[in-house]
Order: C-alpha cells, then structure tokens, then sequence
C-alpha cells in the first residue's frame, strides 16, 4: 500500500541561485510519534539519511549520511524548540526547518522549508527527493521504515519528471 500522497511543494527565489523550499505535510501520526523521527538518529535513518553525529540541542552538533548513495553533510543544530521546531544547517544542504503542528491526537502537519543553493536543475532534483522522502516517513511512522538495501531512484525519478513539468514558483 503506498502512503497518503504528498502534495507537491512550492519553491522560490531567493536571489541568484538561492532557493527556499517548502512543502507542508498532513501525517496520520501524533506529534509524539513525529517528533521522534525528525530529532533522532533511529528515527531519521527510517526514512531520510544517517545520523552519524546528532547533538539534540541548539547549536549542537549534527553529520547526516544520505544512505540511499548520497553525501555525508555537517552542520548544526539551528532551531530546537522540543516537540515543535528542529531545523539542521548542514554543508550544501542548506537549512533545513520542520515545524509541526498536531491536528487533534492523531495526526500531525508537517511544515518544512529547505533553504539552499543550487541551479534550477538542482532545485527541481531536491523538490523530488524532499517530496520522496516525507513518502517514506508517512511509510516509517506507519511501522515501515525504509530498507535502504532495496531503495531505488525509480519513485524519485517519477517524481522529478512531474516537478519539471511545473514551472518555477
């Protein structure tokens, strides 16, 4: 069963070839269940990359493995407001800040922005993956972390093709 869809995000311009990217998420979890997989190293290698290093305090200290054949990436913890707010700075990757929000007790929005370099090409490829991942936390929190061992680029390439479809916003 493929999880509830993610709606495509919106992006824009910040000036010669910097990006903010944004999506807003709606989880069938509670924020208790959410926050987990956002702020921990277990949580987030269920659906988004290896936390080699992860300090969960402002300013700590945070090294991200992408396990689906990506980069390794350093930074910081820059936001952490706990149950609410955690944003990682890290290398090219840029800024990258969730906010949740419950919806009564069972369901949590998802409010995240990507603030980052790169080409438009690169904007779209990072639009696809973004929106691929939040796919594969909807899958995690449902008890169905990812098994990297059998990730493929095929749903990332699906997804890249209907981003550049869409003009930029």
């Amino acid at each position: 069963m493929r999880p509830t869809p993610v709606i495509h995000a919106t992006s824009e311009s910040r000036g010669e070839g910097r990006w903010l990217l944004r999506f807003e998420v709606h989880v069938p979890s509670a924020y208790e269940a959410v926050w987990p997989a956002l702020t921990t190293a277990d949580g987030l290698r269920g659906w988004l990359a290896a936390a080699d290093v992860l300090e969960r305090r402002l300013g700590g200290a945070v090294t991200l493995h992408w396990l689906n054949g990506g980069a390794t990436v350093s930074g910081h913890v820059t936001a952490w407001d706990v149950e609410r707010v955690v944003e990682y700075t890290v290398g090219e990757y840029g800024r990258m800040r969730f906010h949740l929000e419950a919806v009564g007790t069972d369901s949590t929005v998802i409010r995240f922005l990507d603030e980052r370099a790169g080409t438009d090409e690169e904007r779209l490829d990072c639009l696809a993956a973004w929106h691929h991942h939040f796919e594969l936390l909807e899958s995690a929190l449902q008890g169905r972390p990812t098994d990297w061992s059998r990730w493929t680029d095929a749903r990332w390439a699906e997804l890249r093709a209907s981003y550049g479809s869409f003009s930029r916003t």
